[in-house]
């Protein structure tokens, strides 16, 4: 009976055969749903509001504060990798969680004890004042808050890397039944991001703006602690992925090795020639099989079995760093596959820093006023697409994806590569909407006199509201774009390369991030003999910067890597998931 089949490669909690009726599913998923959303009640606010505390608190230069903030999300994304690899090999993926759970809480009780004792930071400072002389964070207390800060970034790392995976080994994608509901698993994970995000963009942000950034902080520290708590809970239901004794990437790595030492090597001309352990070892050594297929070629010669003097060489006593098996030589292929396709992202995370960066900058210069008694702290803006997206996934998932199914015939509504391509399309609207509201804003600024007006102290008069438009697109592209990406790497990745696969994700997204602080910084140097400032970027006084250009740049950019992106998806071919 159906109640008692084993999931194949999961085990329970004790190392016990997982089983259908009694481990993972959706009631397991949900635990994990809630974790996640209570991890981005945490930290979300950070993504888009620290800035804000840079500038005015540790008194960072604007652009400086950017690449501050670009360079702490990089880190955060881009050490996932390294974490994935500990969750393959060493800890697993429950065990990760927990542990960077743990990480994540003792960084911001660290962030909140320096927000809260005055000697911990700078002593307060007019940045706006052209004649104030804001001393910059510096010494022992620059050391405490890039300790703390990227104390913060390694916890944020093994959440992004483990729990998703995590998550998705609640469901076995050969029940055709399950397979549906992992893919409902990806948009709720969207949806979990976005609640949890809710609450820290409305909440926290108006804490951290209008009570403290101690307060603030310390809301962030018993968010996380209640995240790992619920997530801790669902130990006996969890179906566990189990520990491989070596790291997929290592075995990528393996045969790039390989097939450079054994390029002098000539192919044979039957495949079945190339190295594979015998199907009969299978269930002892617990590995996969993959088709041979004929592309990238030139990795097959890490397959090649032979020695120097034409005999055929013993597999046992061979390296590793010499000969590696087909399935192995597959799974590097599936991944040098997927390159292309995860170079064609990095510039939508580029559009992405600027809304959490110089987008916050711009409403600290409009108008907040959202009754005459309360101010939308500027940083909360983001809470119109992140609200969008609460209501559209339960319509996308529910009722889109059945529909577009029928016409397609596709499991997914439309394929991964599709709705990845609508995300990029939408990231240079956003970009171009962008450009066409800083020219608004600063035309309100010039009209009224207003160029060197004071943020926050000197409102212009225009609602801070102008600047959803931008929010508003850029939210719809993460809904196609970033739930796409994930669901794609995940789907096409091998068992054995599925933490890493979706640390593609985060790769891109960290890349995307990097690139922002070099861009600006590019920027900055390209116009610097052309304005009057010294550059499009530089300076405090927002009103006086050519942020339109820039984001017009942004746009023409975001659009020409699309065009790419629809030349490499259509060449992509999906693999046999049989």
């Amino acid at each position: 009976m159906e109640k008692f089949e084993v999931v194949e490669g999961k085990v329970d909690w004790k190392g016990r055969p997982a089983f259908k009726h009694k481990h993972g599913g959706t009631r397991s998923s949900l635990l994990i749903l809630v974790a996640f959303g209570f991890e981005n009640m945490a930290t979300f606010a950070l993504a888009v509001n620290l800035i804000t505390y840079f500038n005015t608190v540790m008194h960072f230069e604007l652009a400086d504060a950017a690449n501050q903030l670009t360079n702490y999300m990089g880190a955060g994304y881009i050490l996932s990798i390294l974490m994935a690899v500990l969750a393959d090999t060493f800890l697993g993926r429950f065990k990760t969680v927990i542990i960077s759970g743990c990480l994540e809480f003792l960084a911001l009780i660290l962030l909140m004890i320096q927000a809260h004792y005055p000697k911990l930071k700078p002593q307060p400072c007019n940045m706006f004042d052209k004649q104030a002389h804001c001393e910059i964070v510096g010494g022992g207390n620059a050391a405490f808050l890039y300790v703390a800060l990227y104390t913060l970034a390694i916890g944020s790392a093994g959440i992004k890397a483990a729990l998703p995976s995590h998550g998705a080994d609640q469901f076995d994608e050969k029940d055709p039944k399950e397979a549906l509901q992992m893919s409902s698993f990806f948009n709720q994970l969207l949806l979990g991001v976005c609640g949890g995000g809710a609450a820290s963009l409305t909440l926290i942000v108006w804490i951290q703006d209008y009570k403290g950034w101690d307060w603030g902080l310390g809301i962030s520290s018993a968010a996380i602690f209640f995240g790992v708590v619920i997530f801790t809970a669902g130990l006996p239901l969890y179906r566990m992925h189990i520990v491989s004794e070596s790291s997929a990437i290592v075995q990528i790595l393996q045969v790039y090795v390989a097939a450079i030492r054994n390029r002098n090597l000539v192919l044979p001309e039957d495949s079945a020639d190339l190295y594979e352990i015998e199907r009969d070892k299978e269930a002892s050594v617990e590995e996969d099989f993959l088709p041979h297929r004929n592309i990238y070629r030139f990795l097959d010669k890490a397959a090649i079995q032979q020695t120097p003097c034409g005999q055929v060489e013993t597999p046992e006593v061979s390296s590793p760093w010499k000969l590696c098996r087909v399935t192995q030589v597959e799974n590097a292929k599936v991944i040098l596959s997927m390159v292309p396709i995860f170079c064609c992202t990095i510039v939508m995370t580029l559009c992405l820093a600027q809304l959490q960066t110089f987008s916050i900058q711009q409403g600290l210069t409009m108008d907040t006023k959202l009754t005459n008694s309360f101010h939308i702290p500027p940083a909360s803006l983001v809470i119109i697409p992140v609200s969008f997206i609460i209501l559209i996934v339960p319509i996308y998932d529910k009722l889109f994806v059945p529909f577009a199914r029928k016409l397609t015939g596709i499991s997914t509504g439309i394929t991964h590569l599709q709705r990845v391509g609508v995300g990029l399309v939408l990231s240079s609207i956003s970009m171009a909407v962008a450009a066409l509201m800083e020219a608004k804003r600063k035309g309100v600024a010039r009209d009224h006199n207003m160029l060197d007006a004071t943020p926050v102290l000197q409102p212009l008069p225009i609602s801070t509201f102008w600047l959803s438009f931008q929010f508003f697109i850029f939210g719809i592209a993460d809904l196609f774009t970033y739930v796409g990406l994930l669901e794609f790497f995940y789907s096409e990745a091998p068992k054995s390369l599925k933490s890493v696969s979706t640390c593609f994700l985060w790769s891109s997204m960290a890349l995307g991030y990097f690139l922002s602080t070099i861009v600006v910084k590019i920027v900055n140097s390209a116009t610097k003999g052309i304005t009057r400032n010294g550059g499009w970027l530089i300076g405090n006084n927002i009103n006086r910067n050519h942020l339109n250009l820039f984001y017009w740049l942004l746009s023409i950019l975001s659009f020409i890597n699309f065009c790419i992106y629809v030349s490499v998806a259509k060449r992509y071919k999906y693999r046999n998931h049989k």
